[in-house]
């Protein structure tokens, strides 16, 4: 038999959630190996050059949910990340010719261009949502409270852990409890109907509602997908969005070289074939190439459904847990498009080719609500939205490095579109009509943007999910919804990192608190991963 590799902790995905993996388990002293299928770490959060002389990121394409204790202790910073803030947050064309800009000092006086109650309503609004962020913010580092079987002595320490976690909500006034309960159940839609009465700002707010989920901004749940893309900061300022300098590829990277500097030994090129099960026990993994590694700890980066129903013998899981791992919910209904542009867009509500400031921002091509409930619609009848959801960010306003002097790249973040096209035809067959549609939206509203598109790079669900793993194009890694989340995800009974089988571990955005690069399932995974060497549950190499 060939020798194996022989360590303490073996990660199988080299995406941030698992490298932040593995620069906290050898921070803790042990030794750690990362296998990444791709040639470059990062999973989905990396930047490619993808037309001569311009450089973007691939997928992942802005900051906010990056946790700031991720950052601190790995000190990122030290290895060379940078982020800096949008000069606004966002800015949406109207359909009647005006537009709407939020962020910083904006937010209100643009508001009050459509109504004088909405913009008297936006502080009680923000303070809502803030306290109930900051809650959240409090969990996102928190394993979740896991649902076991078994005696009292079994189930007391994760009693006493709900019973912490049920305490925060006591800084919660009845109030504040009946807000809870609607943004955990109701949808964005109806959430924002009860606050505003202009579309604008229920459009750009609930945007958030639907950035990579594949519903209706009214269907019930979607107001926590809005709440979830809120409790970001950047630089230490709550609810900012900014931009890492050089793109996604910058933060991964600042990781990757965290995690070697502490001693991890990062493979690329590395796909795994097979996790190894001896005696009911994860005991390492087998490389596509015949390497062999084995290791006390087996930790997953990716999906849990490629990992439970692609990687492990079907035999060595319970039936159960395998019957529900194949219903597991991906999808999210993602086209994703970077362009390199001669020229910035001149919009027709908002002329001028020299960066402005909502240049910088998250421009969001999406009028209304119902826009948004129709673009939904569509894709679920026809395939793609016949008026799509379309979000520009252009990097390259706040970054020069991505561009040839005076040029710029744009990230187009597109929706909706169905994870599996409802005909059974391959989504290889309607990518190039679906990326000239997207192209054409945005034209429609700044009529010199096709004419100045150079190259564009594409990435169609099924794209997304061959090359980066995102099944269905689930840029979450499965549906955030309430029966998916917390310690439901990916299931009940392993919302506390730990797999079905002993020495199996998850570390990925499939486990809490979810999608987003965030690190925080690396850094929450990896603290049960040292409890339990701690403990004995685990053995070290020898």
């Amino acid at each position: 038999m060939p020798a194996s590799t022989q360590c303490d902790a073996l990660i199988i995905g080299g995406g941030h959630n698992g490298l932040v993996c593995a620069a906290y388990l050898a921070a803790g002293g042990l030794k750690v190996t990362v296998l990444e299928r791709r040639g470059v770490v990062g999973g989905a959060a990396v930047t490619e050059e993808f037309h001569p002389g311009f450089r973007n990121s691939v997928a992942a394409y802005t900051v906010s949910l990056l946790n700031p204790k991720v950052i601190r202790d790995l000190e990122l910073a030290k290895h060379g990340l940078k982020v800096v803030e949008r000069l606004v947050s966002n800015f949406l064309p109207t359909q009647d010719g005006r537009y709407l800009k939020t962020g910083a000092n904006h937010t209100r006086p643009e508001v009050e261009k459509f109504s004088k109650q909405d913009a008297a309503r936006l502080d009680a609004y923000g303070e809502r949502l803030d306290l109930i962020a900051d809650l959240l913010r409090d969990l996102v580092l928190q394993t979740p409270p896991n649902v076991v079987e078994g005696n009292w002595l079994s189930a007391l320490p994760e009693l006493l852990s709900a019973a912490r976690m049920g305490g925060r909500l006591t800084k919660l006034n009845m109030s504040m409890r009946r807000e809870l309960l609607a943004l955990f159940s109701t949808s964005a839609g109806d959430y924002l109907d009860g606050w505003f009465e202009s579309d604008p700002i229920k459009a750009v707010y609930g945007f958030d509602g639907i950035v990579g989920n594949y519903a209706s901004p009214y269907t019930p749940g979607s107001a926590y997908v809005l709440l979830h893309h809120v409790f970001g900061e950047v630089n230490g300022k709550k609810g900012a969005w900014g931009h890492a300098i050089g793109g996604m590829g910058a933060i991964t990277q600042a990781m990757a070289r965290s995690a070697a500097s502490r001693g991890v030994d990062i493979r690329v090129g590395s796909p795994v074939k097979e996790v190894i099960v001896e005696g009911g026990r994860a005991v390492g993994a087998i490389t596509e190439s015949g390497e062999t590694f084995r290791a006390g700890a087996v930790i997953s980066n990716l999906n849990p459904r490629l990992l439970y129903l692609n990687l492990i013998d079907q035999e060595a899981l319970p039936a159960e847990f395998r019957e529900r791992m194949s219903h597991y919910r991906c999808g999210s209904g993602t086209f994703r498009m970077n362009v390199a542009l001669s020229e910035l867009p001149d919009f027709t509500c908002l002329p001028g080719k020299s960066r402005g400031e909502h240049h910088t921002g998250g421009i969001i091509l999406a009028p209304t609500l119902r826009y948004m409930e129709q673009a939904f619609f569509d894709a679920r009848s026809f395939g793609w939205s016949k008026q799509p959801i379309v979000e520009i960010l252009i990097p390259s306003t706040l970054d020069d490095s991505l561009a040839p002097p005076g040029q710029h790249v744009a990230s187009l973040f597109c929706q909706h579109v169905a994870p599996k096209l409802p005909n059974g035809d391959s989504w290889d067959l309607h990518r190039e009509t679906v990326a000239d549609l997207m192209i054409d939206t945005v034209n429609e509203y700044a009529p010199n943007f096709k004419a100045s598109v150079l190259g564009r790079q594409i990435n169609s669900p099924l794209d997304l999910e061959r090359t980066f793993g995102l099944i269905g194009g689930d840029i979450m890694h499965g549906t955030l919804q309430l029966d998916q989340m917390f310690s439901a995800r990916p299931t009940l009974g392993h919302g506390n990192y730990r797999g079905p089988l002993p020495g199996l571990y998850m570390c990925g955005a499939g486990t809490h608190p979810g999608g987003g690069v965030t690190g925080a399932p690396g850094h929450n995974a990896a603290r049960e991963i040292l409890i339990d060497f701690k403990r004995g549950r685990l053995n070290r190499a020898a």
